[in-house]
């Protein structure tokens, strides 16, 4: 029995302390996606650890112009619930799920070019 185990604090502070990482780095993650700094294709196929427990719907309404009744399409398009967390996707789920973000972000900026000419 040499295992340590350090503790700073009782447990529910600990569980606070983690919750409050999480939704910092979760409101940064949005913020950047918002700005397009980050598509939300490369976060679904990399799910760093800020998306584990985060759902898909909440993630494609960070984006710019999706809201939830276009986020509910989407998702109903590809037979995923909008509850779905982004660590549960699987392989297949993923891939899809980026590769149809994708091309519609890149419908969206041959619209904006052609309305700028």
């Amino acid at each position: 029995m040499d295992a340590v185990t350090i503790e700073s604090g009782p447990q529910h502070m600990l569980a606070l302390e983690q919750a409050n990482r999480v939704r910092l780095a979760r409101a940064a993650l949005k913020r950047r996606i918002a700005a397009g700094e980050l598509d939300a294709s490369e976060v679904v196929l990399a799910c760093p650890w800020e998306t584990e427990s985060m759902t898909v719907s909440e993630l494609l309404m960070s984006q710019k112009r999706w809201g939830r009744t276009r986020c509910r399409k989407f998702l109903m398009s590809i037979g995923l619930s909008e509850t779905k967390t982004v660590s549960s996707l699987t392989e297949r789920q993923r891939v899809t799920l980026a590769a149809l973000l994708t091309s519609k972000a890149q419908a969206a900026r041959a619209q904006q070019e052609r309305a700028r000419v």
